[in-house]
């Protein structure tokens, strides 16, 4: 605690680590809507499937909607970076959304100390740390960070909020999990693409956004059919069971992503 304390003293940034941490754990659980939840990720699949090119930005205005964020972002290491250009925000949402392309530097940074411990954290940005930057914007009253990693390439994905201070909660911290496994998958399949486009054609790479496709579709028609008993307005303990099955469908998506991401990489070079 003494650590989180002089950082964000010394930078403004304030980082705990949410197993860590009690009062997160105790934080209310927020209403979900079923619904709106099934169609976020139906948007994401879309667009593996039909605009791979768009799957970050779609990734963080879904996180902005499901989690009722009012920012969300990815940031991505830049290849050979400098401490003073290190990691560039890739896609960014809601109030954030201006700060598309930036690049901050490697300290003082809640990316660097999310990707060193390697877990889900929660943060707080003062006004400090804009000080520091030399930059003007709201300030963060509480923040979701989570890291990801697509073979050499990783990065953070996080939400935040404004002006609420207790605005996320554990469920929205597992939804940002399976956000961040979409990520991964999503940085490491504009790399593929770009490989086959240099090394093939887009025919090429578009085969291997279907193949994608067919493997996401299965898990996809269980959701599919959780949400839609959701939506017909299930109550009491049949919600629950219906609350259940829906996050174990998406822990089975958030599997299959790993597994995805897992394989490796295709030889380019035929």
């Amino acid at each position: 605690m003494n650590e989180v304390i002089s950082l964000a003293a010394e930078t403004g940034l304030e980082v705990i680590d949410i197993r860590n941490d009690a009062s997160f754990a105790a934080r209310t659980t927020h209403k979900r809507n079923s619904t709106a939840l099934f169609e976020g990720m139906q948007r994401i699949a879309r667009a593996f499937v039909d605009r791979p090119e768009t799957i970050l930005q779609e990734l963080v205005d879904v996180a902005v909607q499901l989690c009722s964020a009012d920012s969300a972002g990815i940031s991505l290491e830049k290849e050979n970076g400098t401490d003073r250009d290190f990691y560039h925000w890739v896609a960014t949402a809601g109030q954030y959304s201006g700060f598309l392309n930036a690049v901050l530097p490697r300290y003082p940074s809640a990316c660097g100390v999310c990707l060193e411990r390697g877990r889900p954290q929660m943060f707080r940005v003062g006004q400090r740390f804009f000080d520091l930057m030399g930059i003007e914007a709201p300030l963060v009253t509480d923040g979701i960070l989570l890291p990801w990693q697509a073979e050499e390439a990783r990065g953070t994905i996080f939400i935040m909020a404004h002006g609420r201070t207790e605005a996320f909660d554990l469920e929205d911290c597992r939804l940002m999990e399976v956000l961040a496994d979409f990520a991964s998958m999503g940085i490491r399949q504009r790399h593929q693409q770009e490989l086959l486009l240099v090394k093939t054609n887009a025919e090429a790479a578009a085969s291997m956004a279907n193949e994608l496709a067919h493997k996401i579709n299965n898990p996809l028609q269980s959701l599919t059919n959780v949400f839609y008993l959701a939506a017909e307005g299930q109550n009491g303990e049949e919600a629950k069971a219906v609350g259940r099955q829906a996050l174990e469908d998406l822990q089975r998506l958030s599997a299959l992503v790993k597994e995805l991401l897992a394989l490796p990489r295709r030889n380019c070079s035929k």
